[in-house]
């Protein structure tokens, strides 16, 4: 006898679509954890298990909790050999690329204005920035582990403080998407600027020029991006952000051995008025934690997911060091908030590194408003009105225009992004969700002090990092 367990009939299972399985055999309670966790998952993946000559088939992510247990309890332990099918998910190297990807973003621009503002002894703390990024990283895994529901980074907080602690962290992610995309867009003009200088439209009475007509040039350019709901072409598009770091630090070597050279001048040893600035910007280039959920989710072997967070890691830190040290000694105090402004505009590897630059914010601008835009279209339940998405992906867009000419700071937008938003998604959520969901403030160890330790670092970096940037903005307006 065949029992197929389904929510609705458009989920019913037909046996000719069953994957293969692999067989594999645990003891009876792990046995037990394990097929609980796979049929709480949202993937509707199917787990068969023969007691006899009956097959039992239940379709994951359509029972709940009390139902797979009642259906666990009706199973006999003597008789129970479970078959698993395995995702075809992403492999080590694939996921080494996605984080990678992810990590290596338009901070690296300004790897070498964050060492002029800081000075040479600030790179020290930019290690120590990358080795706690690493560990709250690790914090992410585990409380990734807690239970199978978990898949992204608001479910995280729904399971350590309910939907208020989901909407806050998922509030976070909002607005750190929504001003790193204004960023991307002050990224173009100002580049774009630099190639084309004096460029010049009129329109009837309206006049657009320089740094804005360019903006406006780069939004025209994104919308039908924007447009589209299946983003999968342009999350392989995205992968060019490597690319585009190490391009940008092939080009400083190429400008310090052929033209160049080196300043004269030492810089600066420390600079403790700049110190919060460099702090903030340093707290970008490891920002990527909202994304690891969903990477850790998509892994074939999550085991690997510390390696691969490592290696990811060390990579990014020689990549960025490499570009702050060379882009420090090049330029100086004189380096601007984007290293490429500093670039001679007629040399070869000065256009190299901007165009692949600007193809990186390109590809990624329609994927870091796709979560906004979802969750405004169906807050207001427009899913199905194609017309209206329009619309609002539209407007989002022009929003972003209208700041992104009104602030065109790209140094100090980027330090206020990493000093209150990035820190406290690479800080403080992972440390207080971990805390809350392992309850290991109970007893006082030494894992509880290092956790306090960086909570106390994150709230400084946080409250005089912002401080510091909005004070720049508003004086700069």
């Amino acid at each position: 006898m065949s029992l197929v367990i389904s929510s609705s009939p458009s989920l019913s299972l037909s046996l000719s679509k069953i994957r293969p399985f692999c067989t594999v055999h645990h003891g009876e309670n792990e046995e037990r954890d394990i097929l609980r966790e796979r049929m709480t998952r949202d993937e509707y993946q199917t787990v068969s298990m023969e007691e006899g000559n009956e097959d039992l088939f239940l379709t994951q992510g359509l029972l709940s909790k009390d139902n797979q247990d009642n259906a666990l309890q009706n199973i006999s332990s003597s008789h129970l050999e479970k078959h698993i099918p395995f995702n075809n998910g992403a492999s080590f190297s694939q996921t080494f690329l996605n984080l990678i990807n992810v990590v290596s973003g338009v901070g690296v621009l300004s790897m070498p204005y964050a060492v002029a503002q800081g000075g040479w002894l600030s790179l020290v703390i930019f290690l120590l920035v990358g080795l706690l990024c690493y560990y709250t990283g690790i914090l992410i895994q585990r409380c990734m582990r807690a239970h199978p529901s978990i898949h992204s980074y608001p479910d995280i907080g729904r399971y350590a403080f309910g939907p208020t602690g989901q909407n806050i962290i998922a509030t976070f992610m909002y607005i750190e998407l929504y001003l790193v995309a204004i960023s991307f867009l002050i990224l173009e003009g100002d580049n774009l600027d630099k190639l084309f200088p004096g460029s010049k439209v009129e329109f009837y009475s309206v006049t657009l020029e320089g740094k804005k007509l360019f903006i406006l040039l780069a939004a025209f350019i994104i919308l039908p991006t924007t447009w589209l709901r299946d983003l999968a072409v342009l999350a392989y598009v995205s992968a060019i952000g490597l690319v585009a770091s190490v391009v940008l630090t092939g080009s400083l070597v190429w400008a310090c051995i052929a033209d160049a050279g080196i300043q004269q001048t030492k810089g600066d040893m420390l600079n403790l008025q700049g110190l919060p600035t460099a702090l903030g910007l340093y707290f970008v280039c490891f920002t990527g934690h909202a994304v690891f959920p969903t990477i850790y989710s998509s892994m074939r072997n999550k085991n690997q997911f510390s390696k691969v967070l490592f290696i990811s890691t060390i990579l990014c830190t020689l990549n960025y060091g490499l570009t702050a040290v060379l882009g420090y000694l090049i330029y100086g105090n004189e380096v601007q908030s984007q290293v490429t402004l500093n670039l001679p505009s007629d040399k070869i590897y000065t256009k190299i590194a901007i165009y692949t630059t600007l193809i990186n914010p390109l590809a990624k601008y329609a994927l870091l408003i796709a979560p906004i835009t979802s969750a405004i279209e169906e807050r207001i339940s427009v899913i199905v009105k194609s017309s209206t998405s329009l619309v609002i992906r539209t407007l989002i867009l022009l929003s972003t225009v209208v700041l992104a000419s009104s602030i065109p700071f790209f140094g100090y937008l980027m330090s206020f992004i990493g000093s209150f938003l990035s820190v406290m998604a690479t800080v403080l959520f992972p440390c207080v969700c971990y805390l809350k969901i392992y309850g290991s403030f109970r007893a006082v160890s030494a894992e509880l002090v290092a956790i306090l330790f960086i909570l106390i670092i994150g709230v400084l970096v946080a409250v005089m990092g912002t401080y510091t940037s909005l004070q720049q903005i508003i004086g700069s307006l």
